[in-house]
């Protein structure tokens, strides 16, 4: 079952700034890239050309990264 998109309102109708606002709220429904960039129809590699075009800081900074393991075995020993 797919996510509902939310509804965008654009205050203008300046492009540089739909492409951006379209991009952000792409990324916070999807979590992804590789899943934003399905949602926009372009591939990642586009999605992230725009992401550094339009200064976008993604993943934000406070979001937990992929991957990201708790302490290695050298911190838990004396």
């Amino acid at each position: 079952m797919k996510t509902p998109l939310p509804s965008i309102t654009l205050d203008s109708l300046d492009l540089e700034a739909a492409e951006r606002l379209l991009c952000v709220k792409a990324l916070e429904a999807s979590g992804s890239i590789v899943e934003a960039a399905k949602i926009l129809g372009v591939t990642r590699h586009a999605l992230k050309r725009r992401i550094i075009k339009h200064q976008i800081d993604w993943p934000p900074p406070n979001a937990p990264r992929k991957g990201a393991q708790g302490p290695g075995p050298s911190d838990t020993e004396g």
